[in-house]
């Protein structure tokens, strides 16, 4: 059958079952967007308030649903919004596919009115990026998008389309999906190399990230840890793959991770790292990170093996089917000299209470998990916030933590909720944020208020932008540059001028009963939460330290 070129995006989307799109109409892309008037009963479009947002959308929704986000924007303008969304999925490997359109081909190179070269711009934030100027070659590009998207490492991929494909004919026939690249396997020699080292170490750890979440490997994961009695440790991007009461869960490492995973991996005499980069946040010291245990590191990328940290024994593979070729030649063995050993370790905590403020952010994280149920997908934006998120939320499942890791995106989450509240409607979605991240994206308020979405934000509100003021208070003197911004913003007045709920807690009592009266809604929701700018998010170890730095009071 003879299509036009936006019909053929919208049938490719068809194929790949994508039923949802978030973005913003403009020029160049408009065909596409009248294309999508005569699909809107089999594609939804969420239309954002800025096209950046309806990247993290896109992002959200991947993260919490496993599916590939899709995200539209026009030239120009639009698509360059676009550029910290892409960076975000990208850092975090999270697949998403960015659809563009540019200004007709014979306008290009001639700086036409929003023309931008996005595929230059985009070139080192995607895994893969597609100019296409002839409308034979679109269906393929689109095709061979989804396809890179969620082959091997995860990550997004951009389309970019002259105006003039968008309205070209051609013949279409309809495909199945390409299947998705054969992911790296493991050879059962390395394997077996493993086992033996894990069967004679004393100390062991194993210290894992987004890979595990990535492969689905919780379930082979809690086998391994459970069957050789070894404690783990996770990145923000594994946060919920081991469940918060399990014994064997030591809680988040590096930076700003619990002691006892901190010190776990500096005593250990074997590291078993699984799907995880050896980011400069976990291993703040490069050199000396578990310099006396023999490093395993297992990772589908080839590329992030040795690149941060040295190891003894690397496996490029896929996590989950190294993990099950391991499993079975891990003998049982009682470490609990070890085990007691890191629970000492684990009496040592940073939640004091500080300030003059009558709520303290683990009263209200703690308060919301108690409220909420274990389905619940918890959002964060960027600073303390994120932190105190991290290391008190009582994680459940695998894709209940949504939250920007490597880029470390501040006005991630407002979307990034949207997202995941438009992918998971039978869950409830709570967005966790700080007053300086969400005067970055609070207008998705409209968005939010337009598909009367319930999702609840908690705003740890300290009047200043918190994380770089505790950094300037530790570390330079006190000299509070440009970290006091003195803003009067009136967050429950502005909720209503959206057309939502809003409300201020004070103290523990107020918060919980405004919690209570939020779950009621089936509006957005916002709650202004008073808390002191003296709050500093510990253990924490400065950049370029070991444990032997932590500071924990």
């Amino acid at each position: 059958m003879k299509l036009k070129g936006s019909e053929i995006v919208a049938e490719v989307l068809l194929e790949q079952k994508v039923d949802t799109v978030f973005g913003y109409p403009g020029g160049t892309i408009l065909n596409i967007y009248d294309t999508l008037y005569s699909y809107q009963d089999k594609i939804k479009h969420i239309l954002a308030s800025h096209e950046q947002h309806a990247a993290h959308a896109a992002d959200g929704y991947a993260r919490a649903t496993g599916k590939t986000g899709v995200v539209f924007a026009t030239s120009g303008p639009g698509a360059t919004n676009l550029v910290t969304g892409i960076a975000t999925a990208f850092m975090d490997s999270i697949p998403m596919v960015a659809i563009t359109c540019n200004v007709p081909d014979s306008l290009v190179g001639r700086d036409a009115f929003q023309e931008i070269c996005i595929t230059g711009v985009t070139m080192p934030i995607t895994k893969h990026n597609y100019f296409v100027n002839k409308v034979e070659d679109l269906a393929d590009a689109l095709r061979n998008a989804f396809r890179i998207a969620q082959s091997g490492r995860k990550g997004p991929v951009l389309v970019d389309i002259t105006k003039d494909v968008t309205a070209a004919t051609i013949d279409f026939e309809k495909q199945e999906p390409l299947p998705v690249t054969e992911m790296p396997k493991a050879d059962m020699t390395d394997i077996e190399k493993v086992a033996e080292l894990i069967n004679k170490a004393q100390r062991p750890i194993v210290y894992f990230g987004g890979g595990v979440a990535a492969s689905c490997a919780s379930k082979q994961l809690a086998e391994l840890l459970q069957k050789a009695d070894i404690p783990g440790t996770y990145t923000m991007m594994a946060a919920g793959v081991l469940g918060y009461d399990d014994k064997k869960n030591l809680g988040l490492i590096g930076m700003h991770g619990s002691v006892a995973s901190n010190k776990a991996v500096d005593k250990a005499d074997l590291v078993l790292a699984l799907g995880t980069r050896f980011s400069d946040r976990v291993a703040l010291n490069m050199k000396k990170f578990a310099e006396g245990a023999t490093i395993v590191q297992i990772d589908i990328d080839k590329s992030e093996i040795n690149k941060n940290v040295q190891v003894d024994l690397s496996i490029v593979s896929d996590v989950k089917e190294a993990l099950d070729k391991l499993i079975p030649l891990v003998e049982k063995v009682d470490r609990s000299e070890w085990i007691d050993k890191i629970r000492e370790w684990k009496k040592v905590r940073g939640d004091k209470k500080e300030g003059n403020a009558k709520i303290h952010p683990y009263e209200i994280v703690t308060a919301v998990c108690d409220l909420t149920d274990k389905e619940t997908i918890y959002v964060t934006d960027v600073g303390q916030h994120q932190m105190w998120a991290a290391q008190y939320l009582k994680h459940k499942n695998t894709r209940c933590f949504v939250t920007s890791g490597g880029l470390g995106t501040m006005g991630f989450g407002y979307g990034a909720a949207i997202g995941a509240q438009i992918g998971c409607p039978e869950k409830r979605v709570i967005h966790f944020t700080g007053d300086g991240s969400f005067h970055m994206n609070l207008a998705e308020a409209c968005t939010a208020i337009s598909h009367n979405l319930p999702i609840i934000t908690v705003i740890m509100n300290n009047s200043v932008l918190g994380m770089v003021y505790q950094w300037q208070t530790a570390f330079y003197g006190k000299r509070y540059s440009a970290t006091t911004p003195e803003r009067k913003t009136d967050f429950v007045k502005v909720i209503e001028g959206f057309g939502g709920k809003g409300y201020r807690a004070t103290n523990p009592e107020e918060f919980e009963a405004a919690f209570t009266e939020a779950l009621k809604s089936e509006g957005p929701v916002w709650i202004d939460c008073i808390i002191s700018r003296e709050e500093r998010v510990l253990p924490m170890i400065p950049n370029g330290g070991t444990v032997n730095d932590m500071i924990v009071g």
